[in-house]
């Protein structure tokens, strides 16, 4: 029997908060919010938050580089900020993409940005400048990320494909075409870099198998009543992953389950069973005090492997899972 139980929710943010992410230790998060703010946040005295900076556009996501104590921000028009917490006057707003910069991760000594107008940008961390863009769609990329093992770059598209690019050379390597049928919010490699987690827009959840050069579909499941917004691992246990939604909720999944079936409910995909994939828990607002608006983006912290949601309400909730 899973055990959720809500820690604390965080307010002070002035509109819906849509990034999170890692902080200076273990032990603290960062938020950016439709407010512009960057906001630290202790998770074992999680009360009050910190102002860390102020930007003047909706924040859409961040990624923290802890060696050079700097934020990197996508805001709502695209630009990617690169923003010194040491000294603010070293900061530099880049009118980079256009229509939002939705995603950004971190590899190495260099970032992946993604934006509105269908392109992927990989930068230098280090000089702080682009380094090369590859147009993958005419619509908007929405999410992506980056499988170690496999040298390889994931990224869903509004147009409801999968590019999937070399991290080394940055070429296209394939594409998975319609593989939902709108728009994609969350891609997320397995751990082992064996399978693909798909969401999106139809509110399904899609289990991709990569192997032989190809991405193979597996099983797809209506894992929500609304968008799907966000995918994340359990930091030390690689078969839990929670997913949260537009409905309001968290659900918590677990794989390699024996001794469950599920029946494949997606018409799309082959007429198989699968005895690897359960739903053990659903986070609510009613039973839970989960969110009362849409759940954006989850964060799962290493710091007592506590589960961290934000969402259009205005504020943080930290969850611990047992």
């Amino acid at each position: 029997m899973m055990d959720v139980k809500k820690i604390a929710q965080l307010t002070g943010h002035q509109a819906a908060v849509f990034a999170v992410g890692q902080g200076r230790t273990p032990q603290h998060i960062i938020s950016g919010a439709g407010d512009g703010w960057l906001v630290e946040w202790d998770l074992a005295t999680p009360d009050v938050g910190r102002l860390l900076a102020k930007v003047e556009r909706n924040i859409f996501s961040l990624q923290y580089l802890k060696h050079q104590n700097r934020i990197i921000v996508g805001d709502m028009d695209g630009g990617v900020r690169f923003v010194d917490l040491d000294n603010p006057e070293k900061t530099l707003n880049i009118k980079h993409h256009s229509k939002g910069c939705f995603d950004i991760q971190l590899f190495e000594n260099q970032l992946f940005t993604i934006g509105g107008e269908g392109t992927i940008t990989r930068w230098s961390v280090d000089e702080s400048r682009s380094l090369e863009s590859l147009q993958l769609s005419t619509k908007s990329l929405r999410a992506l990320d980056i499988c170690v093992e496999k040298r390889e770059i994931a990224v869903g598209s509004s147009d409801g494909n999968v590019y999937f690019l070399d991290l080394d050379t940055f070429d296209l390597k394939k594409t998975v075409k319609t593989a939902h049928s709108n728009s994609i919010f969350a891609v997320r490699y397995t751990p082992d870099g064996q399978h693909l987690l798909t969401g999106g827009r139809d509110a399904f959840l899609k289990l991709w198998q990569l192997g032989n050069g190809e991405a193979e579909p597996v099983f797809g499941v209506a894992a929500h009543l609304f968008t799907l917004n966000s995918i994340v691992f359990h930091p030390t246990r690689p078969t839990i992953f929670a997913t949260a939604s537009r409905d309001k909720t968290i659900r918590i999944w677990e794989t390699e389950i024996p001794n469950s079936k599920f029946q494949i409910s997606d018409p799309n995909l082959s007429s198989v069973q699968i005895s690897s994939f359960k739903l053990v828990k659903v986070v609510d607002t009613i039973r839970s005090g989960c969110h009362i608006r849409s759940v954006n983006r989850l964060f799962w912290s290493p710091f007592g492997d506590y589960l961290v949601s934000v969402s259009d309400d205005r504020s943080l909730i930290i969850w611990s899972i047992a």
